[in-house]
C-alpha cells in the first residue's frame, strides 16, 4: 500500500520513468488523443463517463507528487474570454510559469517526443487541456529509508 494520494499504477509507472523536461498531457474529453499525442507517450484513459473525472481533479492528484517546472494551456481564439478551466489551472499552479498556446500550437507541442504521459479525462469543459513540464526534485526532499 502506498502512502500517497496518487495510486494509479499506469500513471505512477509513466511518471517514474520520466525525467526533467519530460511532458505530461492532461486532456479534456474533447481532445483528439488518438492523433495529437507523442508516439512514445503512455496514454491512460480515465474517461469512463462525461464529466466523471476532470483535468482539475487529475492535476490535484499530480501536484503533490510531481515537480512542475512550467505549464502550457490551450486558449480559445483571440477576443474570447478566458474559459473557467484555464482560470482553475492558473489558480492551482500558483507561481508555475504558464504559457498560452492556440489550439494547433498546443497539439503540436503535445506531439513532442518528450511527451511521457497523456491522461485522457472526461472533462466536458472547453479548453481544459493542460501540458506540464516536469521539473527537478528540490534538494532535501529525498526521504531516507
Amino acid at each position: 500500500m502506498l502512502l500517497t494520494g496518487l495510486l494509479h499504477p499506469g500513471i505512477l509507472e509513466a511518471l517514474a520513468g520520466a525525467g526533467h523536461g519530460a511532458l505530461v498531457l492532461l486532456a479534456d474529453g474533447h481532445y483528439p488523443a488518438s492523433t495529437a499525442v507523442g508516439e512514445r507517450a503512455r496514454t491512460v484513459h480515465l474517461n469512463l463517463a462525461p464529466d466523471l473525472l476532470d483535468v482539475t481533479t487529475v492535476l490535484d492528484a499530480l501536484l503533490p507528487v510531481l515537480p512542475v517546472e512550467s505549464a502550457r494551456i490551450m486558449t480559445p481564439p483571440e477576443g474570447t474570454p478566458e474559459p473557467p478551466a484555464v482560470a482553475a489551472h492558473r489558480s492551482r499552479l500558483g507561481r508555475v510559469p504558464v504559457e498560452a498556446l492556440g489550439r494547433l500550437d498546443f497539439y503540436a507541442a503535445a506531439r513532442s517526443p518528450d511527451l511521457a504521459l497523456a491522461v485522457v479525462t472526461a472533462d466536458v469543459r472547453t479548453y481544459a487541456n493542460l501540458l506540464l513540464t516536469i521539473g527537478v526534485r528540490p534538494e532535501g526532499t529525498l526521504t531516507p529509508p
